[in-house]
């Protein structure tokens, strides 16, 4: 089965296959809440602050329009590179800064239709990562949480002992395809980011 990949203007498309699914979760992490702010889209995270993502292997994602909007940024050195649609602002993925790594968290926000999302990979909330950065009180459950890892690290293993070389974002060395650039440190200021 496949799902839709959009941005908020039409101008980004493409196909995520589901079956290269490995988990769906809800990030809370500052960073996710920072980048967000930065974005300056609405309904880009919950109530308490929660990016809900698929956990996919790239190989998942095709894209087949508007490739030449998709942008990217790291708010820390070493840290996730965050793609999105320059054209609208919408988050696509993130993904390790580390090309090699078969990993992309697809943001729900890119896919369509939504009641196709929950239906394919269950409801948002199951799984809660970095639960201590919420606003307010979440709970994921905890088998969830050791499952959902262990289909994520299940995967990516995988695709290293098939020698998969991730493509989505980065090239057979590892370097990334599109641009991508580190936030100034008054960018990271401004939306929060904790350098500490």
């Amino acid at each position: 089965m496949t799902l839709a990949l959009r941005c908020r203007c039409g101008q980004v498309t493409g196909i995520v296959a589901t079956d290269r699914a490995y988990v769906r979760a809800t990030c809370y992490c500052r960073d996710c809440q920072a980048y967000a702010r930065h974005l300056g889209q609405p309904g880009l995270v919950d109530a308490h602050g929660g990016t809900d993502i698929v956990a996919m292997n790239p190989l998942a994602v095709r894209f087949t329009a508007g490739e030449e909007h998709i942008a990217g940024l790291c708010l820390r050195k070493g840290g996730l590179f965050r793609w999105y649609a320059a054209c609208c602002r919408t988050p696509l993925g993130n993904t390790p800064h580390d090309g090699r790594v078969a990993y992309v968290g697809m943001v729900t926000a890119c896919l369509m239709p939504v009641a196709e999302v929950d239906a394919v990979f269950g409801p948002p909330g199951r799984i809660v990562l970095n639960a201590g950065s919420a606003i307010g009180e979440v709970r994921g459950t905890p088998m969830a949480f050791v499952l959902g890892g262990a289909r994520i690290a299940a995967g990516i293993l995988g695709a290293r002992l098939r020698q998969q070389v991730p493509s989505l974002f980065f090239g057979p060395s590892g370097q990334t395809l599109r641009t991508a650039y580190p936030l100034s440190a008054g960018e990271r200021d401004a939306v929060g980011v904790q350098t500490g």
